[in-house]
């Protein structure tokens, strides 16, 4: 699909103003400029003039593209085509995993809707494919209306348990805790669930900056600043995509497991897939 080719670009001010415009408006300038140099703002802003007039999964082929992206899949082609999935996926990356799992999705199923990061809404050419969350504060009843929908309906969802992307713990990469809410929506709506594992890591910069300001007791993800820059960092990779054996509604439901357990049970299957 293709959108009108208009001008489109972003403007990390105008993000921070949208988010909190009386903090915005005390940030001095340099921060702001340090800020645009951090999330690659110009060469955002080039592929959106560039391939701007595209939209959903196309955008997203034509970034793969630009940062020469190339990954394997297995599992995919066994499941179910009309089945009703969430795609339940480790978060190693915390961006690039997103817009790679996405592409494989809807070339596999046709179409696919993502639970993301409300931040991520003010990339346009994809902002079709969220439902935004916020992370940071409540959700309003439009949100969940919308989520709501999207659950009762055929199409896939991708979902990413963690929230945040992965950490390093004791010299290992893993998820944070997983939370139930998968599960609960899978139990709700009638959905079947399919474990993802997707290889990568992101740099050491990224994972001590995690770590020391979890060590200050600083509750502010601050880290979530390098991500744009942890993608860009992984130019020319390849990547290994693996789908397990679907956890059925039926299963979910006449378990005497709580959605907790569930939860982590399935975090725990989709990290055996890694060595399969």
């Amino acid at each position: 699909m293709q959108r009108e080719n208009t001008t489109l670009r972003i403007d990390v001010g105008e993000v921070l103003s949208s988010k909190n415009s009386k903090l915005a408006k005390i940030i001095p300038n340099f921060v702001i400029a340090f800020l645009k140099r951090l999330v690659h703002q110009d060469e955002i802003n080039d592929l959106l003039e560039r391939a701007g007039h595209k939209e959903g999964a196309e955008f997203i082929q034509a970034a793969l593209e630009r940062l020469r992206i190339s990954y394997t899949d297995s599992g995919f082609d066994k499941l179910d085509k009309s089945g009703r999935y969430i795609f339940a996926s480790n978060h190693p990356l915390g961006g690039l995993d997103g817009m790679i799992l996405i592409k494989l999705i809807t070339e596999k199923f046709g179409s696919v809707k993502v639970l993301g990061n409300d931040l991520i809404c003010h990339i346009k050419p994809i902002s079709s494919l969220f439902v935004p969350v916020n992370k940071h504060g409540m959700q309003n009843r439009t949100i969940i209306t919308e989520m709501n929908s999207v659950f009762e309906s055929d199409t896939p969802v991708l979902y990413f348990p963690a929230g945040l992307c992965s950490r390093k713990k004791s010299g290992e990469i893993c998820d944070l805790p997983w939370h139930k809410s998968f599960v609960s929506y899978a139990l709700k709506f009638g959905r079947d669930i399919v474990p993802v594992h997707f290889s990568g890591k992101n740099s050491n910069r990224f994972y001590r900056s995690a770590n020391i300001r979890t060590a200050l007791g600083i509750k502010f993800n601050y880290e979530m600043l390098l991500l744009p820059d942890e993608m860009f960092r992984q130019k020319g990779r390849s990547f290994e995509i693996k789908a397990g054996e679907p956890i059925t509604y039926d299963n979910l439901k006449n378990s005497n497991k709580s959605a907790s357990q569930w939860a982590e049970d399935i975090k725990q299957a989709t990290y055996k897939l890694s060595t399969l």
